[in-house]
């Protein structure tokens, strides 16, 4: 479960040097809205896929299909207002679909600024049903083209547009220092919060 939920170390780099700012505006016409109900309150999003069309139709999919429904946010990286929790099917057989290719920020132009949701994934290209939700600004979760090694970032596909005080929260929360395996060693939320539903906004 764990590998395949994995973030790369080198995007934890961004932690220590990027500062909050927002750069593009969170939602546009021809996003798609969608509410998060969560034991800790609501979060709406904007699903960007004029920008993003495959990672943010996957998304929708899991939507449309109550696959989110019941899941958790299960960590959280940073403090304060500066970070991101994760959350999504854990890599569940009875959740997840097929992983999805993927869209660097350097094609889509998004980046990973305060309220961006991206997606969690170990190698580029196997995406599927878990997403991270950032605070701040993290350059290092960006695609560089030019950067050795994997150098494609992550995916981002949406923006929060209400409840970041929410995603706040989460991240707040305390951790539990022995559970996770790896990089997440110490980044499990001690009481995970269920995302209750995800649907789609009237």
């Amino acid at each position: 479960m764990i590998r395949a939920l994995l973030l790369l170390v080198a995007a934890f780099l961004g932690l220590a040097t990027a500062t909050a700012q927002t750069l593009q505006p969170a939602s546009a016409p021809g996003d798609v809205h969608v509410v998060l109900e969560t034991d800790k309150g609501r979060i709406m999003v904007a699903v960007h896929g004029d920008k993003a069309p495959v990672t943010a139709a996957n998304f929708l999919q899991y939507v449309d299909q109550k696959r989110f429904d019941g899941t958790l946010f299960y960590r959280g990286v940073g403090a304060a207002d500066y970070g991101f929790v994760q959350g999504g099917a854990q890599n569940d057989p009875k959740r997840i679909l097929s992983s999805i290719p993927h869209e660097p920020t350097s094609r889509t132009g998004l980046v990973h600024d305060d309220g961006a949701l991206s997606m969690a994934r170990y190698a580029p290209g196997s995406a599927t049903g878990d997403f991270f939700i950032v605070l701040g600004r993290m350059p290092a979760m960006d695609a560089h083209p030019d950067a050795p090694g994997d150098n494609q970032g992550f995916a981002v596909f949406a923006h929060v547009v209400e409840g970041l005080d929410v995603v706040k929260a989460i991240l707040a929360a305390p951790k539990s220092p022995s559970a996770g395996e790896g990089v997440m060693k110490g980044q499990m939320l001690e009481a995970p919060v269920k995302i209750v539903t995800a649907r789609r906004a009237p």
